[in-house]
């Protein structure tokens, strides 16, 4: 069966890019959901993972580097009722959209985070990026990677964001698995996904992913935060699965003057309100 979100064009990827496997992940996620196409946005940054919505068939809002979750939530606070994901690699997510990152899982927005996560600035040739394991040698760190690589779910579930997960494009029935959940979560749901980067990233390859990652164990429970928290410390292998879910997190949208009603009819439906739409951006922007 064709699926209704493929769109064929050409690429900028390079033959044997872990973007490729995780493109065909979300394609089926989103197929087996069968996802309201009309209604489904993707936003995206800089870098090559940021490029993935231009290879889909969908709506999309390409951005500035670091910057896609403030657009995400805008689009989300404009129209309660589109599904919002978010494409990212890990600089532009965890580097550059850092400060955005953590201010997002505060705000609690229904959007969908799926991170790429190579452990390297792959569009700008290959230096170190917040992710990059320590002792990894770059044409810029040209004496090794000194600094401790940041920790994507530990922060994530250190603010309480309400869906926290791990995928791996070696893994894709259960990435796809736990993205479908991700979609479905109402809620911030952040998805951090490992994929090789073949060209610039010889150390961390899909033969490393491989042998570096393990199932999180089936008995775990993930409304247990602290047991959340201690299984995303764990590292060589990394744990794949989701690791924490919160169900009772008020959500950014529906806490917006607009919708507590219960009226979730998109602005640009309604009768033209002056100040409704400031006070919308004032909120939105605290």
């Amino acid at each position: 069966m064709d699926n209704k979100f493929a769109y064929k064009t050409d690429t900028a990827w390079c033959p044997g890019c872990g973007n490729f496997g995780l493109r065909n992940i979300v394609l089926s996620a989103l197929q087996e959901l069968d996802t309201d196409k009309e209604n489904l946005v993707f936003v995206s940054g800089i870098g090559q993972a940021a490029k993935m919505p231009q290879y889909l068939d969908v709506n999309y809002f390409n951005g500035l580097h670091g910057r896609a979750l403030p657009a995400a939530g805008g689009i989300k606070a404009a129209n309660p009722n589109t599904t919002v994901i978010v494409e990212s690699g890990d600089g532009d997510m965890y580097g550059e959209g850092g400060n955005h990152f953590i201010h997002a899982i505060r705000r609690n927005p229904d959007i969908t985070v799926i991170v790429h996560d190579n452990m390297v600035y792959g569009l700008t040739k290959g230096q170190a990026a917040p992710t990059t394991q320590r002792g990894m040698i770059t044409p810029i760190q040209t004496s090794g990677v000194f600094e401790e690589p940041i920790n994507p779910l530990a922060l994530a579930i250190s603010l309480d964001a309400t869906f926290v997960a791990r995928g791996s494009v070696g893994e894709p029935d259960l990435t796809k698995e736990i993205i479908k959940k991700a979609i479905q979560h109402k809620g911030f749901s952040i998805v951090d996904v490992f994929q090789a980067c073949v060209t610039f990233n010889k150390l961390n390859t899909h033969k490393w992913f491989k042998e570096n990652t393990c199932l999180i164990d089936e008995s775990h429970n993930t409304a247990d935060r602290a047991e959340a928290f201690r299984q995303s410390l764990r590292s060589s292998p990394w744990p794949l699965g989701v690791f924490y879910t919160n169900h009772n997190k008020p959500v950014f949208e529906d806490q917006l003057s607009p919708y507590k009603g219960g009226d979730k009819t998109a602005l640009f439906r309604r009768e033209r309100s002056e100040g409704v739409l400031q006070e919308l951006l004032d909120q939105h922007m605290a």
